[in-house]
């Protein structure tokens, strides 16, 4: 005779899911409360530093104009430190600063972007070694909102408060924008910024402008955008 066994499936108690309930909730509960603080006490700094002075500019690549602006300007505030985050070739940058007698001790060129997304990816821990607490976001129009808005979640996360200057550009622009690409940058700097308090991305491509070998670069060849009018 078969005898037909019949499998009893274990059915979890009432007061094991109410435990593991309550667990859920309280760490909801905790998690909610640590990011409420964090985010009360970012705010109170950015609120102190916005009414001091800039302590960095920040340039973007992708126009020479852009360059060209930041050289002028620097000799109306030579101590103030600059990154250009992947902008023009490097000797394109050392003739403009030279053209335009402006010092080139605290210009720094980060070679590692290719994308604006990463041109703040890798400028955090350049800003967060020098104790920026202001800076200056210098782009062109056409890039706006999207350099904006990530400047302010991306270094806003790090009470870096963010001002921005934008500089005509000749010709195509350098940026070509769409809200796609906007919405998912935006997206994956909202992750960024709570990452990238204990991930710190290193760029092994930062040389200081005062560094570039010239003489290297003219046995090379190099090239510059003929709106930045310069002599090669």
């Amino acid at each position: 005779m078969n005898r037909k066994v019949k499998t009893v499936r274990s059915i979890p108690s009432t007061n094991s899911l109410g435990n593991k309930s309550q667990i859920l909730q309280k760490f909801a509960i905790g998690l909610s409360v640590i990011i409420g603080v964090w985010l009360v006490s970012i705010t109170i700094i950015l609120v102190s530093v916005s009414s001091k002075p800039v302590d960095a500019f920040f340039v973007l690549g992708g126009s020479i104009q852009r360059e060209i602006y930041i050289a002028k300007l620097t000799k109306q505030s030579p101590p103030t430190p600059i990154l250009i985050s992947q902008g023009s070739p490097d000797p394109c940058i050392w003739l403009i600063f030279e053209r335009e007698a402006a010092s080139m001790r605290n210009v720094w060129l980060e070679k590692c972007a290719r994308s604006t997304f990463d041109n703040f990816y890798y400028a955090i821990p350049i800003l967060r070694r020098w104790h920026v607490n202001k800076v200056m976001l210098v782009t062109s129009p056409t890039h706006l909102p999207r350099a904006k808005w990530l400047a302010q979640i991306l270094l806003g996360a790090h009470g870096i408060w963010v001002e921005t200057e934008t500089v005509q550009e000749q010709g195509i622009p350098g940026n070509r924008e769409s809200w796609p690409k906007t919405g998912l940058d935006v997206t994956r700097s909202l992750v960024w910024a709570g990452l990238s308090q204990i991930i710190q991305p290193q760029c092994s491509q930062v040389i200081k402008l005062t560094d570039v070998n010239m003489e290297a670069w003219q046995r090379r060849g190099f090239k510059c955008e003929r709106q930045g009018n310069l002599k090669l």
